[in-house]
């Protein structure tokens, strides 16, 4: 679950001026806050709910996806781990991370965090943010990778806005 309890907002804002690594960990860890923040105080079966249909996204498919993301990019792209998603569909894919219908909450909220705290521990370790990994051919390097996650987490997070509104009415950053 998440670990705020919808009352308090737990986000900070961003330094108005750092460097360049300061500030793009503190924007995507900023964007990582709303998430939670979006899906704090609601129950189980509201954060899979289809807040859409026909559409599956749900705020529950978010985390999954995000921890997802996370672990891609951080840990198979940036370390060259192997891709060995937490939620394989019956294409062998990672495409069940969408199937939230009997989906356990708190065990997203825990595999997400933990992917946080791992891309977290990957960025403090690389040197700089010239560090490269690759996925298919293609470099990225750590700036690339970080941009890229808070792009991804604030497209996300707009569609969490809108699927936490449909649900319980609420609105807000």
């Amino acid at each position: 679950m998440p670990s705020d309890d919808g009352h308090t907002d737990v986000r900070v804002d961003p330094p108005g001026v750092a460097d360049e690594r300061t500030l793009l960990n503190a924007f995507l860890d900023a964007q990582r806050a709303t998430l939670a923040r979006k899906c704090a105080g609601l129950t189980p079966n509201q954060l899979r709910r289809w807040a859409v249909p026909p559409s599956s996204l749900s705020l529950l498919g978010l985390v999954r996806h995000l921890a997802e993301v996370e672990r891609g990019w951080f840990r198979c792209v940036l370390l060259g781990e192997p891709d060995k998603p937490h939620w394989v569909g019956r294409q062998g894919d990672g495409s069940a991370q969408w199937d939230v219908d009997d989906a356990d909450v708190e065990e997203a909220f825990r595999v997400w965090r933990a992917e946080c705290e791992r891309s977290r521990a990957a960025v403090a370790a690389a040197r700089d943010l010239d560090v490269t990994g690759s996925h298919d051919g293609t470099t990225y390097s750590l700036r690339h990778i970080l941009t890229h996650l808070i792009e991804e987490y604030a497209r996300h997070n707009g569609h969490a806005d809108l699927l936490r509104e449909r649900i319980d009415g609420a609105t807000g950053e």
